[in-house]
């Protein structure tokens, strides 16, 4: 049996029950932007009856000057999706105001109506999450300068002392103080990672070709690999430049990319790896300083078919010393998030049907400018 056939012997659904029934705020906006549907998750959203939004206009839910308003807007102009992450919604009036994610969309059927979504889970407690907030960041930064100070100095003393004692040593006893050479290596090779951290300048930028740090990620990649593992490739060879630092773009790809082919060879092998490369117009992100709005249209993605990431560690996995290896320090995603941060992006981890996808959005940059383009403010 087919679905429409299906679908008539179950009767027709309710589209009101289905609407009814998504868990995240939904409106139907008309052309004169008058609320004309509204589901029981934007009634609790805003802590009014249906009768009483449906009086309402989307601006009267929003906070004054909010770019909720324009990004309707723009949906309506462009006829896509329009992403705006990290924004206030609700008044005094209507449920206070909280911090969301807002996606618009045209319906292109009926093109007098935009459909938004409002998203609770924003995107600014992910970048919370992922060390591309500057509060986590720096406190990270912190910990790795009292490190590098308070241990490294004292590590080179066992270390030396270590080693002036070994030829006085026996036999059975030597072993013991190179264990001490090799232990006080592994803790300062540690420290040395974390040193990354603290290190807070801005990356030398120049024009950079994305698509020649990921061939460049690819065969190094493929060079490293103890057994074969395919990478497919779909990129959007119209893409511009990106504003950056050449060195640390590649090694946040390869980071990604090396976690990629582990996930698979830990898997049994057998899977493959596809590197994208997309425009996404109308993603939108707030910097938290200046409340300024920055593009992030310049999309790349890392995809494996591994076994993916544990759910429960999902929302931690760009914390440091998060990992799923045995033996692993946690500390490859947190650098590339850093990376990412340091080079005005953010980066997501999406669990796929089978595998996981990081996906890179970093800043579109106009000409020879070193600053990422500023939304025009109204």
């Amino acid at each position: 049996m087919n679905f429409a056939s299906a679908s008539n012997a179950l009767g027709a659904p309710d589209m009101g029950v289905l609407i009814d029934a998504l868990p995240n705020p939904l409106l139907v906006l008309d052309d004169k932007d008058r609320i004309h549907l509204a589901n029981s998750a934007a009634e609790d959203f805003f802590q009014a009856g249906k009768a009483a939004l449906l009086r309402a206009n989307f601006a009267d839910l929003m906070p004054l000057a909010s770019p909720a308003v324009n990004a309707i807007a723009e949906a309506r102009h462009s006829g896509g999706v329009v992403n705006e992450y990290s924004i206030s919604a609700g008044t005094p009036r209507f449920g206070s105001e909280r911090n969301i994610d807002l996606q618009a969309v045209l319906v292109h059927e009926q093109p007098h109506f935009v459909i938004v979504m409002l998203l609770e889970r924003s995107m600014a407690h992910k970048i919370d999450r992922q060390l591309t907030h500057r509060n986590a960041a720096r406190s990270v930064s912190g910990m790795a300068a009292m490190l590098a100070h308070e241990i490294k100095n004292p590590l080179a003393g066992i270390r030396g002392a270590a080693q002036l004692i070994e030829p006085t040593l026996s036999g059975d006893d030597r072993p013991l103080a190179r264990l001490i050479c090799e232990e006080t290596d592994r803790i300062r090779d540690l420290v040395d990672r974390m040193e990354v951290f603290s290190d807070e300048r801005p990356p030398e930028r120049e024009p950079v070709n994305i698509h020649a740090v990921l061939e460049r990620v690819k065969t190094l990649s493929i060079a490293g690999m103890t057994q074969p593992i395919a990478i497919r490739e779909e990129y959007d060879p119209s893409l511009p430049p990106v504003m950056g630092s050449r060195n640390q773009l590649i090694q946040v790809f390869i980071n990604l990319v090396k976690n990629a082919v582990e996930a698979i060879e830990g898997d049994g092998g057998g899977g493959e790896i596809q590197l994208t490369t997309a425009f996404r117009p109308g993603v939108r992100l707030s910097i938290a300083a200046s409340g300024e709005r920055v593009t992030l249209p310049l999309e790349v993605c890392v995809k494996d078919t591994g076994p993916g990431v544990p759910a429960d560690l999902r929302p931690h996995l760009f914390d440091p010393f998060i990992t799923t290896k045995p033996g692993g320090q946690g500390l490859g995603l947190a650098l590339v998030a850093k990376i990412v941060r340091d080079h005005g992006g953010i980066i997501e981890c999406e669990p796929n049907e089978r595998g996981t996808t990081f996906r890179v959005l970093l800043p579109m940059m106009r000409g020879n400018q070193q600053t990422p383009i500023e939304e025009t403010k109204a």
